[in-house]
């Protein structure tokens, strides 16, 4: 056995998706490069980015490969990727292992030129759509059911006339979450899935148009935001202009967007779908001093995502917030495990209490979840060990139940602490002198109007889903 383990903490993280179409034809690899530098937090496996030239030979160069952006990508390697349409990816892999060749963006020559496609998300059908396509004659060269997308586009774009035409049959006929940016030889189309599931938007700067998963990316490169794409819409990006297909979209009572992006996977300084990520954590926080009081002495947050819900815990409690933990920036979600024998603790590698910020007080400690246990049950021991006299744990969304079918990486039921023990016991497992969590009927007011999906909450899904996980099928 190896003496060295991978260890993965917390919740998995989804993909990011950028792309960059320069009307003037300047080289955009180096824009499209820091695009997925602010989208790294929702993909550190692996990266990529494709490039054409519209104006010359059309030809696709890519690169791509295992590791954070600045670890696969160096200036000379920007420097050779030579196009004004760039299509880029983070990778976390929810479907198919975290492979080589599992990087994307995808790059595909078949009859009609080059199609290079980066998607976040996960299919529903994607099994029976990979069978289907194999059984007509497909080699696949990858174990990820983007490929399955890519593959579908290739076929209907031999039976229309334009490639946001074959985009739409594709549509009609893969099913589950999706933020998809495809080049073309001379556009950049952008596509989301009907129930907005996945997020995309559009931004600006001078006569360079972005796709991007969030509205963070758009403001690192210095563009503007205009507008998120709408669930179901298609938005094609030519010399000629923007247009928008808004065949495939539904009611938006119907409609479903992920509401972990709010608690969790968005980055704070993002807009998604008018609702402002770190304004729905403040609200969060503020619900949870509503429903679980506590007389304690300092509210902080577990970082990152756990900052901003402890700062409205504060402004509603009016308990003091403070800063209790430092954060090794540099350490990855995943990262080697010393061996047993050396016994440093995993979370220890990642985050240090500070002692004299918590020493001799009652403590509320925020953070977005609870999955397997072990990390927070870690973290309240460090708390008491360095001071605190009590620890209450406040969770900014409810108890994970079941699986997600859409590309979060939730656990499957057996690892998820809360689908086979109470609130009380998780409390008593943990260590902590109280616990609260995020009540569901609470989750609409971080988002409003929103239509949104709370599945791995209430079993409430928004689509017909697989009888079993369809996470790793084809490994």
């Amino acid at each position: 056995m190896n003496k060295f383990e991978k260890v993965t903490t917390g919740l998995g993280e989804e993909c990011g998706v950028f792309g960059a179409y320069n009307m003037d034809g300047g080289d955009v690899a180096s824009t499209v490069y820091y695009g997925l530098f602010a989208l790294q937090h929702r993909g550190q496996e692996s990266c990529g980015i494709a490039v054409t030239d519209t104006y010359g030979e059309r030809k696709v160069h890519s690169k791509k490969g295992v590791g954070l952006v600045n670890e696969v990508f160096d200036a000379e390697s920007l420097e050779s990727l030579k196009g004004n349409l760039g299509v880029g990816h983070v990778r976390y892999s929810t479907a198919g292992a975290s492979k080589a060749e599992n990087a994307m963006p995808l790059v595909i020559n078949y009859v009609k030129g080059t199609l290079a496609i980066a998607h976040n998300g996960n299919l529903t059908n994607a099994v029976e759509l990979r069978h289907e396509l194999e059984y007509t004659g497909a080699i696949f060269q990858t174990t990820i059911d983007s490929e399955v997308i890519a593959y579908h586009i290739a076929r209907e774009r031999l039976k229309t006339r334009k490639a946001e035409d074959a985009v739409k049959n594709a549509m009609k006929k893969i099913k589950g979450a999706y933020a998809l940016v495809v080049s073309s030889p001379r556009k950049m189309i952008g596509a989301r899935d009907p129930f907005g599931l996945k997020p995309l938007c559009i931004g600006k700067r001078d006569n360079t148009w972005f796709l991007a998963s969030e509205s963070c990316a758009i403001a690192a490169v210095g563009g503007e935001f205009v507008r998120d794409v709408k669930p179901g819409e298609i938005v094609s990006f030519t010399k000629h202009g923007v247009s928008s297909d808004m065949s495939m979209t539904i009611s938006p009572e119907k409609q479903a967007r992920c509401i972990f992006e709010y608690i969790y996977f968005a980055r704070m300084d993002s807009v998604i779908d008018e609702v402002n990520v770190y304004h729905s954590r403040i609200i969060a926080g503020k619900a949870l001093a509503k429903s679980y009081p506590v007389e304690a002495d300092l509210v902080v947050g577990v970082p990152d995502s756990g900052l901003v819900a402890a700062k409205g815990y504060s402004e509603e409690s009016g308990i003091p917030y403070g800063m209790a933990f430092h954060k090794n920036s540099y350490v990855g979600r995943t990262f080697i495990k010393p061996k047993q024998s050396e016994r440093e603790s995993s979370v220890k590698i990642k985050l240090n209490v500070i002692g004299e910020v918590v020493k001799g007080k009652r403590i509320v400690m925020v953070d977005d979840s609870i999955v397997r246990g072990t990390t927070c049950a870690n973290i309240i021991r460090m708390l008491k060990s360095a001071g605190a006299t009590e620890v209450h744990v406040r969770i900014s969304s409810p108890p994970f139940l079941y699986p997600c079918y859409f590309g979060t990486d939730v656990p499957s039921n057996e690892q998820l602490i809360a689908h086979s023990h109470t609130t009380e016991e998780i409390r008593e497992m943990i260590g902590a002198d109280s616990l609260g969590y995020m009540e569901i009927e609470k989750l609409k007011e971080m988002v409003g109007d929103l239509g949104y999906c709370d599945a791995c909450f209430t079993g409430n899904y928004p689509m017909e889903v697989p009888g079993k996980d369809i996470s790793h099928a084809f490994d």
